[in-house]
């Protein structure tokens, strides 16, 4: 991690974060193709906060899920880094200048579409206003307080039709954080110390549009 300024509350993230263990099954291979993304921190009207959004029910990979701003780490980019932050520019308005990065975490593997996921660790300085930049790939973008994540209340893990459970989720802000994205949710929250106990008993059924939409992508 970087020394760039960034407020007491990330201090234990920051020490802690560049030794997350990465699951077996999350490990990147050969062969998968190199993206990024934005693990943006900043400080909201509601406190601290991170920031989401929501891809759109058209795209062929991952529709309809909510997801950190990222994509594909194109060659102009030159790396992880600048390749988050221009996804973050054209998917919400952010503003790189605004943005301080203080680091990566470990690589993680996404098997549905063989990406190996760089994710890029940032301060939001100086906020700027955000927006959906791309109504064809972004539905929805919002600043989630770090309280509403790590709330019990709206804690739960979801499940397959068919019984099997997909792993953790978050309802927050009118979405409901499934997949890959929970899961390193999930993980940022414990490397914090922001998480809370929950109850994962709480079982819900993907809704039928949740699933349609992760059949398609």
């Amino acid at each position: 991690m970087t020394d760039a300024a960034s407020p007491a509350w990330l201090d234990r993230f920051l020490r802690d974060a560049p030794r997350m263990p990465v699951p077996e099954g999350m490990r990147p291979g050969e062969g998968s193709r190199d993206a990024a993304v934005l693990i943006l921190f900043g400080e909201g009207p509601d406190g601290p906060d991170i920031l989401l959004t929501e891809r759109a029910a058209t795209l062929s990979n991952h529709a309809g899920q909510p997801a950190f701003p990222g994509g594909r780490i194109d060659p102009e980019d030159g790396g992880p880094i600048a390749a988050a932050l221009r996804e973050a520019q054209e998917e919400t308005g952010v503003e790189p200048s605004g943005v301080d990065v203080l680091g990566t975490l470990p690589e993680l593997y996404l098997s549905h579409s063989n990406h190996r996921v760089t994710p890029v660790i940032g301060w939001w300085r100086e906020p700027s206003e955000i927006a959906p930049g791309h109504p064809g790939e972004v539905a929805t973008v919002a600043r989630v307080p770090i309280a509403e994540l790590t709330d019990p209340a709206n804690r739960l893990t979801v499940r397959h039709p068919s019984g099997l459970r997909l792993g953790p989720a978050f309802r927050v802000r009118g979405m409901l954080v499934w997949g890959f994205t929970a899961m390193l949710l999930t993980a940022v929250l414990q490397a914090g110390g922001w998480d809370r106990p929950w109850d994962p008993s709480h079982v819900e059924d993907l809704p039928p549009d949740a699933l349609s939409l992760s059949l398609r992508s």
